[in-house]
């Protein structure tokens, strides 16, 4: 991935984890995106641009995802505004998943279908090997106000924060969540989301490995 001043890396790349998350904000130069051996996906913030993979360019907008495997080269152009998207890479350490399905570009977030979690908690798969992503699933999650127990997924995850407030706790600590808030969790670590709103759903960007359902969740003791 090339540097560029607008570039910003929010959950850095550790030795024991396929995962990173940057963040890319672009007003008038393209970013080449080329990854030798990490497969990159991509959610649009802000703005609207396009995508240029090989010899297929497709539109971006607010809420757009894309896809772009391993040793691809694509080049991301902003439209008239500034163009603010997430990159998550995901390196080969990570364990494959069967495709399950036909490789996609682009999506769209009215596009996917919606799922139900835990409680009332809802969900929207963006990429998975439903589509393509054999190594990591990149989803959408909709909290509604209150919390759930505590938990853990036997899954990688990084977590972003589109908009607060809300608050994550962990054993022995908790974080404040705001708008553009992100944070790593691991295998196994025992946790919750809290939505600390009292009327307004709080949504989450989460990217984890190895790829499958942002469902599955194992409840741990309270505490």
């Amino acid at each position: 991935m090339e540097k560029t001043p607008a570039t910003r890396e929010l959950v850095p790349a550790v030795a024991d984890s396929a995962l990173a998350l940057s963040s890319h904000h672009l007003r008038h130069d393209a970013l080449e995106i080329h990854e030798p051996e990490h497969d990159a996906l991509l959610y649009v913030v802000a703005g609207s641009g396009a995508l240029t993979v090989a010899d297929d360019r497709a539109g971006l907008e607010e809420g757009s995802a894309a896809l772009v495997l391993a040793d691809e080269r694509a080049t991301l152009e902003p439209g008239t505004g500034e163009l603010v998207v997430l990159q998550a890479i995901v390196g080969p350490a990570a364990d494959r998943h069967a495709p399950l399905g036909m490789r996609e570009v682009v999506v769209d977030v009215d596009a996917a279908s919606a799922s139900q979690a835990t409680g009332a908690r809802s969900f929207r798969v963006l990429f998975g090997p439903h589509n393509g992503s054999t190594r990591a699933t990149l989803f959408l999650g909709y909290l509604p106000p209150g919390r759930a127990p505590w938990h853990y997924h036997l899954y990688d995850e990084i977590v972003w924060i589109p908009k607060g407030p809300g608050r994550v706790l962990r054993r022995g600590s908790e974080e404040a969540l705001e708008a553009g808030t992100a944070f790593r969790l691991r295998p196994r670590e025992e946790h919750v989301v809290e939505n600390s709103s009292r009327d307004r759903e709080l949504t989450v960007l989460g990217i984890f490995t190895p790829a499958g359902s942002p469902a599955a969740a194992y409840v741990a003791p309270e505490p």
